[in-house]
C-alpha cells in the first residue's frame, strides 16, 4: 500500500502530521485482530514524501480491533472501494483460500434415511457408463455414501453432506436446503429463444438432462484420413462433458445464480457463479495445479467417473477445440464473481486435423502445448519463442523444446539463431494443404533475396528505415539490424542519422 498516492496515480505526499512513519507498524499491529505485522518505509518521489506499506498474506480472516471487517471491491468506473465484508461471505473467502471444504459441510437438520434412493442406481450407473472406480461397485449403499463423503455420523445418525445433498437429494430437498443449485440450458437463434430450461435436479440426473438438451445441437461430418473415416463435430462432446462437469463441480454455492449453458449462432458458452479459486488466473489456467472451490465433491465426481480423474479437465477442453484447428477456449469474460467458458463453432480446419490424427497415429496423441503452438502459427504464420511463450503459459525454456520437437518431427521449420530465431509451419505442412505460394511467403527469402529486396526498395522509394525492412522482409527487429550491417559494410548503403531516426541510403 502507498500513503501519499491518489487513487489516478497522482503524488501528493503524505500530510505533514504523518510525516513520521516510525510507530505505523505498531498502530496497524493494535487496531488488528489478529494484528497483523507490516512493514513500512518512507521514499521520496518527485519531491514528495510517501510512505511504502508491505502488508503480508494472510491465511485467516482479519478484523479491525472493533470487529468490524471489510473487503476491496473495484467500481463499474474502475475505481477502488472499501465496503463491509459480511459473515455470509466469509465462506466465500475461506472456500477461494483453500481453508474450508463447503462440500463437505453437514446438513444438520437432514438425515441419510431421507436421501433418494433412485440416485444411488445413477451413481452405480454412471460408474459402469463413465469407466469410475469399480471398487465402489461392490459397496453397500450405506458403505457408498461413506466411501464417496456423501454422509456422516453425528451423534449416533448419519447425516447428509452437502456434496450428499447434491448427489442423492430430492429436487424438493434440493430447494429448500440448496437454493443455489440451478442449472439452465438455452438455445437462441439470433434473438429468438428456442430452448429455456431449467434443472433443480440431483446432481447426476442434471448432468444427464443436459446432456440429453445438447445431443440433438451436435453436427458431425467425416474425412478420410488413410483407411478411416474420422468424425468432425461443430462441438466436441468430451471437451462439453468437461467444461459442464466444471462448472457443476466448481461453482460457488453460496451465491445465488444459476449455471448457464447457452448456444447461439456463434457458438457454446458456459458460466458459473463463482470466480477462479485463489491461485488460478487467466495467464495460468494451463500450468495452475488443479484446485476445486469443493474438494469432496470434485473427488466424488471424478471417482464415479464423470470428470477427468487427473484433474486436468482443462487439457482434454483446449484439446476438443485445437485438434480441429478451432479458436481456443475462450475465458476472457470470467470476473471474481463469474466463470465463463466460450467454445467458437467456427468451421474446422480439416487440413490441419488431417495433420493431427496423422501425427496419432504415427507418435501418439499430440500433447497441449503443441496444439497450441500449431494453432497460432496456422493463423499467425512466423513467431518467436517469446511469442509464444504466454500462449503456452510456460517459460521459455521449456516452449523452444516444444518448438525443436516439433522441428524434429517435420511440423516446423526454423529460421535465425538466438532469441531472433523464428519458426514457421514446414514445407511439408503447407504442401499437403495445398498451399506452396504460401509456404514460400511466410519462410521468407534468402539472404541475398533480402538483400536485393531492400537495394530495390532504396532505389525505388530513396531510403528505408528498420521498421521497413522488418515487414518487408518478415524479419524480427535483430534480424533486420543484421540484414543491414551486412549492407553497410559491404559500403552498399550508408546510415544517415541515429537509433529510431535513423534511415539508410544507396551510397554513392
Amino acid at each position: 500500500m502507498l500513503l501519499g498516492v491518489e487513487d489516478d496515480g497522482a503524488v501528493t505526499g503524505l500530510h505533514e502530521e504523518h510525516l513520521n512513519i516510525a510507530g505505523l507498524p505498531a498502530l496497524v499491529a493494535n487496531r488488528t485482530n489478529p494484528s497483523l505485522s507490516v512493514r513500512a518505509q518512507k521514499l521520496s518521489v518527485v519531491g514528495h514524501d510517501i510512505a511504502r506499506i508491505e502488508v503480508p498474506k494472510s491465511r485467516q480472516i482479519v478484523a479491525a480491533s472493533d470487529g468490524a471487517s471489510y473487503r476491496r471491491r473495484i467500481k463499474f468506473d474502475g475505481k477502488p472501494e472499501a465496503v463491509p465484508f459480511y459473515p455470509h461471505e466469509f465462506i466465500q473467502r475461506q472456500s477461494a483460500m483453500g481453508q474450508i471444504d463447503p462440500s463437505a459441510l453437514l446438513i444438520e437438520d437432514l438425515n441419510a434415511d431421507q436421501f433418494d434412493p433412485l440416485q444411488r442406481l445413477r451413481i452405480r450407473n454412471s460408474i459402469k457408463k463413465y469407466g469410475g472406480d469399480n471398487a465402489l461397485l461392490g459397496l453397500t449403499d450405506e458403505e457408498l455414501d461413506s466411501a464417496l463423503g456423501l454422509c456422516r455420523t453425528n451423534n449416533g445418525v448419519r447425516k447428509p453432506t452437502v456434496t450428499g445433498l447434491l448427489l442423492l437429494g430430492t429436487a424438493e430437498l434440493l430447494r429448500n436446503h440448496l437454493p443455489a443449485h440451478e442449472v439452465a440450458f438455452q438455445v437462441l437463434r439470433g434473438t429468438d429463444v428456442q430452448v429455456n430450461e431449467f434443472y433443480r435436479t440431483p446432481l447426476i440426473e442434471t448432468f444427464e438432462e443436459i446432456e440429453k438438451q445438447f445431443r440433438p445441437w451436435v453436427v458431425e461430418e467425416e474425412i478420410q484420413v488413410g483407411l478411416f473415416r474420422v468424425p468432425v463435430p461443430n462441438y466436441d462432446r468430451r471437451a462439453f462433458r468437461e467444461a459442464l462437469v466444471n462448472a457443476l463441480v466448481h461453482r460457488d454455492f453460496s451465491r445465488l445464480g444459476a449455471i448457464h449453458v447457452k448456444i447461439g449462432d456463434d457458438g457454446l458458452s458456459i458460466s458459473n457463479p463463482g470466480g477462479f479459486v485463489e491461485g488460478v488466473t487467466l495467464d495460468n489456467l494451463l500450468v495452475a495445479d488443479p484446485r476445486s472451490r469443493n474438494p469432496l465433491l470434485a473427488d466424488a465426481i471424478k471417482r464415479i467417473g464423470l470428470a477427468e480423474r487427473t484433474g486436468r479437465g482443462i487439457d482434454r477442453i483446449y484439446e476438443g477445440m485445437l485438434r480441429y484447428g478451432r479458436p481456443v477456449p475462450d475465458y476472457s469474460l470470467s470476473n471474481e464473481y463469474t466463470v465463463t467458458l466460450f467454445l467458437s463453432n467456427a468451421a474446422a480446419d480439416l487440413d490441419f486435423l488431417q495433420m493431427v490424427v496423422e501425427q496419432d497415429d504415427k507418435l501418439g496423441n499430440m500433447p497441449i502445448d503443441s496444439l497450441i503452438v500449431l494453432s497460432r502459427l496456422r493463423e499467425e504464420r512466423r513467431l518467436t519463442t517469446a511469442d509464444l511463450a504466454p500462449s503456452v503459459q510456460k517459460p521459455e525454456p521449456s516452449v523452444r523444446a516444444t518448438l525443436e520437437r516439433l522441428v524434429e518431427t517435420g511440423f516446423l521449420e526454423p529460421h535465425g539463431t538466438g532469441r531472433g530465431r523464428t519458426y514457421t509451419l514446414s514445407a511439408a505442412m503447407y504442401r499437403k494443404a495445398g498451399k506452396k505460394s504460401e509456404y514460400i511467403r511466410q519462410a521468407g527469402f534468402a539472404p541475398i533475396q533480402q538483400e536485393q529486396m531492400v537495394l530495390n526498395y532504396i532505389d525505388k522509394h530513396g531510403s528505408i528505415k528498420r521498421a521497413d525492412v522488418i515487414e518487408l522482409c518478415h524479419l524480427t527487429p535483430d534480424q533486420a539490424y543484421k540484414l543491414l550491417l551486412r549492407l553497410k559494410k559491404r559500403e552498399a548503403i550508408q546510415q544517415i542519422g541515429e537509433r529510431k531516426g535513423a534511415v539508410y541510403e544507396r551510397k554513392c
